[in-house]
C-alpha cells in the first residue's frame, strides 16, 4: 500500500494550529503560560488581566535570561493570528475576553497525557470496554429467547449477591482499584467536556456553509433558502445539531441529573478519595456545573446561529449580500481582463470622488447645555475612594509607563540607604509621569518590595502643572533585592 494519501493527510495536518503549536521553538513556554493562565484555574479572562498576567510572566523569564523582547499584548496578538487562541466580546462585558481555542486545548491534553502516561492495560480500562462491547452485543440482539435468558442470568447474580450480603459477605473495591477507576472516570468526563468546544466549532462552521451557500446561489429559489422559508432549522437538524440536541436531553434530565448528582455525593464520602490530588477532587465537585456550563454554552450558540441564519433570511438581507458579492466578482474579472493591458506602474488618470455626509439642516443637531446636569446644592469633596494593589495592577496594565526609568531611580536611592519607600523615592526623584510614575513605582513595589501594615503621603504635578496627593500603602524596597529591579 502506498503512502501518498497518509503523507498527504499529514501534510495538512502540519499546517494546522495544534501541530504548528507543538512543533514550534517556543512551544514549551506558550503551552506553560497558556495552560497556567487559561486552562487550570481559568478558561477565559479580560484582555486587560490576561496582558497583565503574561507580562509579569514575561517579565520573570527576562531575569532568568531567556530572551522575550517583545511586549505581551504583541505576544498575544501572534497567538491570536496563529489560532491558538479565540477572542470574543460576550454581551454586557466591559471589555473583550480571550480564550483557548479547541486545537490548544487538545495539545495541552495531548502533552498532558505524556506527562501522566496511563498504566498499560489497566484493570478498569479492560473492564469499561468489556462493559461497553457486552452492553453493544445485548442492545442489538433481535433473538427474545437469548435477551431473556440473559436478564434471568442477571436476576439469578443479582439474587446471589443480595443474598452473600445479607449472610455478612460484602466485596468492596481495593482502594488503589478504586483509585485507578476514578482517575479513567476523570479523564473520560474531561473529555467530554471538551467535545462541547469542538461541537460549538462545527456549528460555527456550519453557519458560514450555509450563507455562504446562500451567498453563491444565483438562482431565485435554492435548496437552502427554501428549507428556511419552509420554517425548517437547518443548523438544528444537522448532524451536529441532532447529537448535540439528543446528548443536552440526557444531561437535563431531571432523573439523570439526581442520579449523577447523587453518586458524586456517595463518591466524595468514600475514604479512598483522599487518595486523589486537590486538582482531581475538585474536578469531580466542579463535574455537574461544567458539563451544564459548557452543554449551556454551546446551546445558546446553537440557537443564537438558528436565529440569526433565519432572520438574514427572511428580513431579505442575504439579497443586498449577494449584490455586493456580485459587484465584487465582476470588479475582479474586469481586473483580470486588463492585468495584461495596464502595468501596474502605470499611472491612471482618473480621479476618485471621496463620499461625505452633507447637512440638510442645523436644526438637527442638538447643543450640549451644561446647565440642564448642574447640581442644585454647592458641590462637596467626596471621600476618596479606597486601591487595593489589584487594581493598581489593572491601572497599569492600560498604562504606558516608563518602568526601566523608574527601576533605575529606585536603584540609585538603595545605593544610599539600605531601605526606601514609594515617597523616599518621589522625594529624590519626582513623578515624571504624575499619576503614572505612583502607579509604576507602586506596581513595581507588589512584586519586588515588602508590603508594611500603615500608609504614607505622596504627592506628584500633573500635566496640568496643578499639585496633588494620595495616600498609598507603605511599600519598602529592600537593599537585598535591587538586583531584582535590573
Amino acid at each position: 500500500m502506498k503512502a501518498d494519501k497518509t503523507l498527504a493527510t499529514y501534510r495538512r495536518m502540519r499546517a494546522q494550529p495544534l501541530w504548528r503549536l507543538l512543533a514550534s521553538a517556543n512551544g514549551p513556554t506558550v503551552m506553560g503560560l497558556l495552560q497556567t493562565h487559561l486552562y487550570d484555574a481559568e478558561r477565559n479572562l479580560p484582555a486587560s488581566i490576561f496582558h497583565e498576567r503574561i507580562e509579569r510572566e514575561l517579565e520573570r523569564l527576562r531575569n532568568l535570561g531567556e530572551d522575550w523582547p517583545q511586549t505581551a499584548q504583541a505576544y498575544v496578538a501572534g497567538w491570536l493570528a496563529e489560532g491558538h487562541l479565540e477572542r470574543r466580546f460576550p454581551a454586557g462585558a466591559a471589555e473583550e475576553e480571550y480564550q483557548l481555542a479547541t486545537s490548544t486545548i487538545e495539545a495541552l491534553r495531548f502533552v498532558s497525557g505524556l506527562a501522566k502516561p496511563h498504566a498499560a492495560a489497566t484493570e478498569s480500562r479492560l473492564g469499561l470496554v468489556i462493559d461497553a462491547l457486552a452492553r453493544l452485543s445485548d442492545d442489538t440482539n433481535a433473538d427474545k429467547a437469548s435477551r431473556i435468558a440473559r436478564l434471568r442470568a442477571e436476576q439469578r447474580r443479582i439474587e446471589r449477591e443480595i443474598a452473600d450480603i445479607e449472610h455478612g459477605v460484602l466485596r468492596v473495591l481495593p482502594e488503589a482499584a478504586a483509585l485507578e477507576r476514578t482517575r479513567e472516570i476523570i479523564t473520560l468526563a474531561d473529555g467530554l467536556a471538551g467535545d462541547f468546544r469542538r461541537v460549538r466549532d462545527q456549528f460555527e462552521q456550519l453557519n458560514r456553509d450555509l450563507r455562504e451557500r446562500i451567498m453563491d446561489n444565483d438562482g431565485n429559489r435554492g435548496e437552502v433558502l427554501d428549507s428556511l422559508f419552509a420554517g425548517i432549522d437547518l443548523i438544528g437538524e444537522s448532524e451536529a445539531g441532532r447529537t448535540f440536541s439528543a446528548f443536552w436531553r440526557l444531561l437535563t434530565d431531571p432523573e439523570q441529573s439526581a442520579t449523577l448528582e447523587q453518586a458524586l455525593d456517595q463518591l466524595m464520602s468514600r475514604p479512598f478519595v483522599a487518595g486523589l490530588d486537590a486538582k482531581e477532587r475538585r474536578f469531580l465537585l466542579r463535574l455537574t456545573r461544567t458539563l451544564l456550563e459548557q452543554g449551556g454554552m454551546v446551546h445558546d450558540v446553537l440557537q443564537s446561529f438558528a436565529r440569526s441564519l433565519k432572520h438574514f433570511v427572511q428580513s431579505r438581507e442575504f439579497l443586498e449580500q449577494r449584490r455586493l458579492s456580485q459587484l465584487l466578482r465582476q470588479a475582479q474579472r474586469a481586473a483580470l481582463a486588463l492585468k495584461d493591458e495596464v502595468k501596474a506602474t502605470e499611472t491612471l488618470h482618473y480621479t476618485l470622488a471621496l463620499a461625505s455626509s452633507s447637512l440638510r439642516s442645523l436644526s438637527q443637531w442638538l447643543l450640549h447645555d451644561p446647565a440642564l446636569q448642574a447640581l442644585p446644592a454647592r458641590m462637596v469633596d467626596g471621600d476618596a475612594a479606597p486601591i487595593d494593589l489589584e487594581s493598581v495592577g489593572e491601572l497599569v496594565a492600560q498604562s504606558e509607563i516608563d518602568f526601566r526609568t523608574l527601576k533605575a531611580n529606585v536603584r540609585a536611592v538603595l545605593a544610599l540607604r539600605s531601605q526606601a519607600s514609594v515617597a523616599d523615592v518621589l522625594l529624590a526623584f519626582p513623578a515624571a509621569q504624575g499619576l503614572g510614575s505612583v502607579l509604576g513605582l507602586l506596581a513595581l513595589g507588589s512584586r519586588h518590595g515588602e508590603l508594611a501594615a500603615n500608609s504614607e503621603t505622596v504627592a506628584w504635578t500633573g500635566a496640568d502643572e496643578c499639585r496633588r496627593s494620595a495616600r498609598i500603602p507603605v511599600i519598602y524596597f529592600l537593599k537585598e533585592r535591587a538586583d531584582e529591579l535590573a
